[in-house]
């Protein structure tokens, strides 16, 4: 159970922090998805993307960059970021500020909810993508995870297109939005 003090406290992550990250994926994933979305369709995208080797991969990778959320050694949550032109032609269309970079994850474990860990996570994802060069930051959301829309618009993100998300073997509908990093 996570704790009100002392604050969360957010670092860059390495090929050490992958077996927490991947837990947390693990945990965290279904929270974003639609009611709708079956368990096997869940678990299949978990073992594909957010699988220890996969976060093994992402921590290796000089384009991606993560950000683990803790408070006292106990893991509340992370980030990943991807710096560069994004590969989906909806994506491309939408987004207005080039250059740019993706906020591919941030995931806050339930109990964490309302601790501050987000927006730490997101004012820290900020920071890299604007140190980074970037212009804009972009993300993708289901269309049907309310709660998700609501935090990422207090952050400054707004709905500027929509793409597919590929989950398990079927297609999800997702919200772009983007956040400029500069005035």
């Amino acid at each position: 159970m996570v704790s009100s003090d002392p604050a969360a406290v957010v670092r860059q992550a390495s090929g050490q922090d992958v077996p927490a990250l991947a837990a947390v994926a693990a945990a965290t994933f279904e929270l974003a998805c639609p009611p709708s979305m079956t368990r096997e369709r869940v678990e299949a995208f978990v073992a594909d993307v957010l699988s220890p080797a996969r976060f093994t991969e992402y921590a290796a990778d000089p384009a991606r960059h993560l950000l683990l959320a803790e408070r006292e050694g106990e893991t509340l949550g992370y980030a990943m970021l991807v710096a560069g032109e994004p590969r989906d032609d909806d994506v491309r269309a939408a987004i207005r500020h080039r250059p740019t970079a993706e906020l591919s994850k941030i995931y806050v474990l339930p109990q964490a909810h309302g601790t501050g860990a987000a927006a730490l996570l997101m004012s820290r994802s900020l920071a890299w993508a604007r140190d980074r060069g970037a212009a804009g930051v972009w993300l993708g959301v289901n269309q049907e995870n309310e709660r998700a829309q609501r935090f990422y618009a207090k952050s400054g993100f707004e709905r500027v297109g929509t793409k597919r998300f590929l989950v398990g073997g079927t297609y999800e509908d997702d919200f772009v939005m983007e956040r400029p990093l500069r005035p």
